[in-house]
């Protein structure tokens, strides 16, 4: 679906919205039975011999997911600990556990672990099945003392012990689950009266980060009880040409060139709206997320430079272009999250 129609119909109440409601009961329903199917022990959930935290979604769509993660790897190895990072490789043709480096093609191991492995000093895996991923990780890297885990808070199959929630400044929409809304569980998290590993399954995720709005301004969202809400925000750190990564470009360098902008993300607008705020006019082209690029989509009439997001540029590093750069980003977030993170691991039992 285009960003324009989530736009209409997830973040407002439209008839379309209206008439899909009866399908989110559905989907309601079926959230729940899983639920209770993990509770009952009828399907199986492992626990890692190490402590995993998780970051997501309750709602569908990119809301700056993979940069906290690169934040939260490098504040626990300032920290003292030894990281890995888990993925499930989204775009990517391959679905069994594996090692992701820098220079793998995205084609195959999914653009997010291929970003992650660039931008990441630690091991980074990528494979549907999570838990086996991340024994994997383990015993490949048997120093690690912590696993993060880019998305995934709704995959069960994996025991986690902390989860903290990702929102935007679209927050939870329409308030309605899928088809009708975005939100992928509801965004109160009624408590029942099961367990998966002996914690709640339906508690609280343990904090929220809100990325490009203050979190005092948003304490609560929809009803959905808040452990605590952190602010993020994503601020440029440079421009670079994916035929020559290492040299950074000022934003004043290119600023006079016929620029065009693409982004297979999750929320496109926001990328566009970052470059405007940097100077640039580009004519934009969204593309949908995780889009695998051809030459084609690239060849704007009338262009001396197409601007992209990190990580649409480790799947065009490929084409071998020179006309191709790349915006990349840092994640700022309040120290106060490091710290939280921090105490909460110093609780948990060590490796």
């Amino acid at each position: 679906m285009s960003p324009d129609f989530i736009a209409r119909h997830w973040y407002r109440l439209t008839p379309v919205s209206v008439l899909a409601y009866p399908l989110s009961l559905v989907f309601r329903f079926a959230v729940w039975l899983r639920r209770l199917l993990y509770g009952a022990g009828l399907i199986a959930s492992t626990r890692l011999p190490v402590p995993v935290i998780v970051v997501g979604n309750l709602t569908v769509g990119g809301t700056g997911k993979t940069p906290l993660v690169i934040w939260m790897v490098r504040m626990l190895a300032e920290a003292g600990r030894t990281p890995g990072v888990l993925a499930r490789g989204y775009g990517g043709l391959a679905s069994a556990p594996r090692e992701v480096r820098a220079e793998d093609d995205a084609l195959l191991a999914g653009d997010e672990p291929v970003l992650l492995a660039a931008r990441c000093s630690c091991p980074v895996w990528a494979g549907a099945d999570r838990a086996r991923t991340g024994a994997a990780l383990l015993a490949a890297h048997p120093d690690c003392d912590v696993l993060v885990c880019d998305d995934g808070l709704q995959h069960y199959a994996l025991a986690r012990d902390i989860e903290i929630a990702v929102e935007d400044a679209r927050g939870i929409g329409n308030g309605l689950m899928l088809p009708a809304g975005p939100l992928r569980e509801p965004a109160d998290r009624p408590v029942d009266a099961f367990v998966i590993n002996g914690e709640p399954a339906d508690r609280p995720v343990d904090a929220f980060v809100i990325n490009g709005e203050p979190a005092e301004a948003r304490s609560t969202s929809g009803g959905c009880a808040r452990a605590g809400a952190y602010a993020m925000r994503l601020e440029p750190g440079g421009i670079y040409l994916l035929h020559d990564p290492a040299r950074t470009i000022e934003a004043s360098e290119v600023a006079a060139k016929r620029l065009h902008a693409v982004a297979g993300i999750g929320e496109p607008r926001r990328f566009f709206a970052q470059l405007v705020r940097l100077g640039l006019a580009p004519q934009c082209h969204p593309f949908p997320d995780h889009h695998r690029y051809t030459e084609a989509d690239l060849n704007f009439p009338n262009c001396d430079l197409v601007l992209m997001t990190e990580k649409d540029a480790v799947k065009c590093t490929r084409l071998g272009r020179t006309d191709l750069a790349a915006l990349r980003v840092e994640a700022k977030l309040v120290p106060a999250f490091g710290e939280f993170i921090l105490e909460k691991l110093s609780g948990l039992p060590a490796a």
